[in-house]
C-alpha cells in the first residue's frame, strides 16, 4: 500500500481572527485530496524543534468560530539564521512533510521564501489585522478587527457625549493606518492620525475642535499606534498638546481622555467575511501543494482567489489610498 503524502501547517506572527478557519479548511481539503496533515506548534519554532500534532478535518469542525490560533503563534528569531532554515527543512523531510502552509504576515512569508529556496515547497496565506500585506486586497482578520474597534469606539463615544468629553483612542497599526482610517470613517471621528501622514496637532486636531466647539462639545480622535514612532509623540502627549493649545489660543477647557484599545482588537469570533476568506485561501494553498507547487502566496484580487510568486509579493509596497484618507478628513469637518 502506497504511503499517503503529508503536508504541514503553521501560524506565525501576530494572531488574527480567521486563522483557525484557515487551518480547519486546509485540513479538510487535504483529507479530501488524500493527504495527511500535521500542525507545527508555535509557528516556525515548532518546525525547528519538531513540536507538532497530527490533525484531521474531523478534529477541527468546532474551531472555525474561535478567534486566535489553537496551534499557537510566535515570532522565531532563530529562523533568521540560514543554518536553522536548513535544519527545519531536514526536520520536514524526516517527518515526511512534502509541503508547508504558512499563515501569517510579511515576516512569515520571508521564512516561507527561505524554506522554498531550500527545497521545501511552501505556500503563504496572508493574515494580519493591519491589512498591510501589499500583494492582496484583503488579509484574514481585518474585518473582525474593524468590527471590534467600531463597537469599542461607539461605546466610548456614548460616554464622551454624555459628559462633553474628547476621546483620544489609540488603535493598532504599527506601520499601517488602514484600521485607524476606516474606523474613523465608520464612526464619524473628528480626526485621525496615522504614521503615513505628517502629524500637525494644531491643524489636524485643535483647529477642527475649535471650529466645531460652539455647536458640539464631545469629540473622537483616532490615533494609530505607529504615530508615536513616526512623529515622536505618544497619544498622551498629543492629547496634552492639543488641550494646551486649545486653552491658550481659544480659551477652551478640553476634558480629554486617552483609551488604548490594545490586544482586544486581535481577539473575538471571526466574522462571516473572515471565515469564508480564510477557508477559501486555506483550500487554495493545499491544492497548490498537492500539485507540488511552492514558493507562492495565496491572495485576493478583484474578489477572486489567486496565487503569485512569493518574491514578487514581498517586493510590492502598499500605501494608504489618498482618496480614503481625504474622505476621513471630509467627515471630520
Amino acid at each position: 500500500m502506497e504511503k499517503r503524502k503529508r503536508i504541514g501547517i503553521l501560524t506565525s506572527g501576530g494572531d488574527a481572527p480567521g486563522m483557525n478557519s484557515a487551518i480547519a479548511v486546509a485540513a479538510k481539503t487535504a483529507n479530501h485530496l488524500g493527504l495527511d496533515v500535521i500542525a507545527f506548534i508555535n509557528g516556525y519554532s515548532g518546525l525547528l524543534y519538531k513540536e507538532y500534532i497530527d490533525i484531521t478535518g474531523k478534529d477541527l469542525t468546532d474551531i472555525m468560530n474561535r478567534g486566535g490560533t489553537f496551534i499557537g503563534s510566535a515570532r522565531c528569531l532563530e529562523f533568521m539564521k540560514k543554518e536553522n532554515v536548513k535544519k527545519a527543512v531536514q526536520n520536514a523531510k524526516e517527518l515526511d512533510v512534502c509541503g508547508l502552509v504558512v499563515v501569517g504576515g510579511d515576516g512569515s512569508f520571508r521564512g516561507a521564501k527561505d524554506l522554498s529556496a531550500e527545497g521545501l515547497p511552501t505556500v503563504g496565506i496572508p493574515a494580519t489585522i493591519d491589512n498591510d500585506i501589499t500583494c492582496t486586497e484583503y488579509c484574514i482578520g481585518y474585518d473582525t478587527a474593524l468590527n471590534t474597534v467600531i463597537e469599542c469606539l461607539d461605546k466610548i463615544n456614548d460616554t464622551m457625549r454624555s459628559h462633553n468629553r474628547c476621546a483620544f483612542v489609540e488603535v493598532m497599526g504599527n506601520k499601517a493606518g488602514y484600521l485607524a482610517i476606516e474606523v474613523a470613517i465608520a464612526c464619524g471621528a473628528d480626526g485621525v492620525l496615522v504614521a503615513e501622514k505628517p502629524v500637525n496637532v494644531e491643524k489636524d486636531i485643535v483647529e477642527v475642535i475649535a471650529k466645531k466647539y460652539e455647536n458640539k462639545k464631545n469629540f473622537m480622535i483616532v490615533v494609530a499606534e505607529g504615530v508615536e514612532k513616526a512623529s515622536g509623540l505618544s497619544t498622551y502627549e498629543i492629547m496634552s498638546r492639543a488641550a494646551s493649545i486649545l486653552k491658550e489660543k481659544y480659551n477652551i477647557d478640553l476634558d480629554a481622555k486617552v483609551t488604548v484599545l490594545g490586544h482586544v482588537q486581535r481577539g473575538g469570533c471571526p466574522t462571516y467575511k473572515d471565515r469564508v476568506a480564510s477557508g477559501r485561501m486555506g483550500a487554495k494553498a493545499v491544492e497548490l501543494l498537492a500539485e507540488g507547487i511552492g514558493n507562492r502566496v495565496v491572495v485576493i484580487k478583484n474578489s477572486k482567489i489567486i496565487d503569485m510568486d512569493i518574491l514578487e509579493a514581498l517586493a510590492l509596497q502598499k500605501n494608504i489610498e489618498d482618496e480614503l484618507f481625504e474622505l476621513s478628513q471630509i467627515i471630520s469637518e
